[in-house]
């Protein structure tokens, strides 16, 4: 008499008496994004202050190094030429161009370290979320949301030492991008870093 699976089927995996295994699930890719002034960088340094082990993918750039920016920690620093070539090669997730400079996620390091069994955080802008769900459709997609507009606007605005045009064209931009929030699988609303990041946390296991 063979044993019976799931729903009362045969599985052929299982030798008569043995219990058949539990299904392992695979980690997947975590990308946390939500509109500027939200704080993501923040949770995810509470997040990885409390448990290090969390991998964060470092993100490929064509910037100089800030002093006390380290290659291959804060960001791969690479050359244009080199850059052209990841991106001519399929080697980034997703790569968006900011200020003059461009910035990417390197996908080989993404894939051994999924493929290793260890979940990934991705911490990336809206557009980049996007091509991280067109490029890698199973990806997590997670929004992290301010407790209300108000609060995002006192974020965005600081000490009020921007000129008024700046403000307003990061307060424009804070719109669209709240309104991608039906894209994301997931919302997280940032009242607290530390319940946020304990949240975020729970997902990535």
């Amino acid at each position: 008499m063979s044993t019976a699976g799931p729903r009362g089927t045969s599985d052929p995996l299982v030798s008569p008496g043995e219990s058949p295994s539990p299904q392992v699930r695979k980690p997947r890719l975590t990308v946390l994004s939500g509109p500027s002034g939200v704080g993501k960088s923040t949770v995810v340094a509470h997040m990885r202050q409390v448990h290090p082990e969390v991998w964060l993918s470092v993100s490929a750039t064509t910037r100089k190094p800030r002093p006390g920016e380290r290659h291959g920690v804060e960001y791969f620093f690479v050359e244009d030429e080199e850059f052209d070539k990841l991106v001519a090669n399929g080697e980034l997730l997703e790569w968006a161009e900011f200020a003059g400079n461009r910035y990417g996620t390197p996908r080989r390091a993404v894939l051994d370290r999924l493929e290793s069994g260890q979940p990934v955080l991705l911490e990336i802008d809206l557009q980049g979320a996007r091509l991280v769900r067109a490029s890698m459709p199973e990806a997590q997609l997670v929004f992290l949301a301010p407790p209300d507009w108000d609060e995002l606007v006192r974020r965005l605005t600081g000490r009020g030492t921007e000129a008024p045009e700046v403000i307003e064209r990061r307060l424009e931009a804070a719109r669209v991008e709240l309104a991608a929030e039906p894209e994301f699988d997931r919302t997280l609303v940032n009242t607290s870093v530390e319940d946020v990041a304990r949240e975020l946390l729970a997902l990535l296991c």
